[in-house]
């Protein structure tokens, strides 16, 4: 199993920034994909930005240029670097670990964007 809790989510003005992690354990090693998705209301769930194994990127186009994912093997722990923060980037942000055969979610951190 493995175990996700994040960190990081508050209260931003627009233009601001906030740095979100998810530190994980359990059986991690195999890990194929970490990913981030955000869920505003009444809105689906939806990818923002993922991070394969090879260190290869992925970012839906309404983040791109605004946030950054990454890793830090080491401590076992990924992040989200979100900069220029809008309004509708209001939403609870999970983080997902995706194995070859099953995924494991975050308790997800609400990120408000407000003046």
């Amino acid at each position: 199993q493995v175990q996700l809790v994040e960190s990081g989510g508050g209260l931003v003005q627009p233009g601001g920034s906030l740095r979100l992690s998810c530190a994980a354990s359990g059986s991690t090693s195999s890990t194929r994909t970490m990913g981030w998705y955000r869920q505003g209301p009444g809105k689906q769930r939806e990818l923002v930005a993922s991070i394969n194994r090879d260190g290869t990127t992925n970012y839906a186009d309404f983040v791109k240029g605004r946030f950054t994912i990454s890793r830090d093997n080491a401590k076992n722990t990924g992040y989200l670097q979100m900069n220029s923060l809008k309004p509708e980037d209001t939403a609870v942000y999970y983080c997902k670990v995706s194995l070859v055969f099953s995924s494991y979610w975050g308790q997800g951190t609400q990120v408000t964007v407000s003046s």
